[in-house]
C-alpha cells in the first residue's frame, strides 16, 4: 500500500516537473537573448514573436493542473498572445497600453497560481524547484513590462547615460536589463530611475526580489527531508 502511494506521488511529481520545466526553459531563453531584442525589426523578428507566444502557451500548461485556473489562464492568454506576437515596444496608444496592462495581469495570475502550487509541496521535488525559479523569472519580466508602460506614459522616467548608451530613451532590452539587475540588487549601470514613480517601483521590485529569495531558501530547507538510514534504525 505504502509503495503504491509512493509510486503515485513520484508520478505526480514527474508530471508537475514537466509542466514547469517548459516554462522555465522558454523564460531562460528569453532572458539569454534579450540583448538582441533591440534588433526586433530584423530577420530575428519572427523568432522573438514566436518565443513570446511559446512563453504564453507554456504558462497555460504550467497552471493546467486545475480546470478553473486553466480556463481563466486560457481566456486571458488569447489577447495576451496576440499582443505579444504583434507588438514589441509599447507606445502611449490606448490599445497598446490596454494590451500591456492585460499582459502584466496575466503574469501576476501565473505567478500567484504557481506560487501556491510550488510552495504547498511537503517535500523538495524537481517540480517545486522549477516552479519556484520560474516565478523568479516571471517577476523580472512582469516588472519589465511595468517599466515599459511607465516609459510610454512618462518618456523621461529613466535616464540613459550618453557615455554608455547610443540612445536617449530606453527600449525593452534596456528595461529587461534594468529589471533583473534591480531585482537581484546588482545595481544597473548606464540607466537610472528619474521620476518618483520609477524610483518607487524600483524599490518595490528590489524588496520583492530579496524577500522572495529568503522565503524560497527557508521553504526549501523546511521541506527538506534527509534520507533515512535503515541500518542505523535497525
Amino acid at each position: 500500500m505504502a509503495s503504491g502511494s509512493n509510486q503515485e506521488n513520484r508520478l505526480k511529481s514527474s508530471r508537475s516537473s514537466q509542466k514547469f520545466v517548459y516554462l522555465f526553459v522558454f523564460l531562460l531563453i528569453d532572458l539569454a537573448v534579450y540583448p538582441y531584442e533591440g534588433y526586433y525589426e530584423s530577420k530575428l523578428s519572427l523568432w522573438f514573436r514566436l518565443l513570446n507566444v511559446l512563453i504564453v502557451i507554456s504558462s497555460i500548461y504550467a497552471v493546467s493542473f486545475r480546470r478553473l485556473t486553466w480556463i481563466i489562464a486560457l481566456v486571458i492568454a488569447v489577447p495576451v498572445a496576440i499582443h505579444r506576437g504583434l507588438f514589441y515596444e509599447i507606445t502611449a496608444s490606448g490599445l497598446e497600453l490596454a494590451g500591456a496592462s492585460l499582459s502584466i495581469a496575466f503574469d501576476i495570475f501565473i505567478i500567484v497560481v504557481i506560487f501556491r502550487r510550488a510552495f504547498q509541496t511537503r517535500e523538495v521535488t524537481s517540480g517545486a524547484i522549477y516552479g519556484a525559479v520560474s516565478i523568479y523569472l516571471l517577476i523580472g519580466f512582469a516588472f519589465m513590462r511595468i517599466y515599459a508602460v511607465l516609459v510610454a506614459l512618462q518618456p523621461g522616467a529613466f535616464y540613459l547615460d550618453p557615455v554608455l548608451n547610443h540612445r536617449t530613451l530606453p527600449i525593452q532590452s534596456d528595461l529587461s536589463y534594468y529589471s533583473f539587475v534591480t531585482m537581484t540588487s546588482l545595481g544597473a549601470v548606464g540607466i537610472s530611475p528619474v521620476s518618483d514613480q520609477a524610483r518607487s517601483i524600483s524599490v518595490v521590485e528590489s524588496v520583492i526580489g530579496i524577500l522572495y529569495l529568503g522565503v524560497l531558501v527557508s521553504r526549501l530547507i523546511a521541506a527538506y527531508r534527509p534520507p533515512i538510514d535503515l541500518d542505523t534504525q535497525s
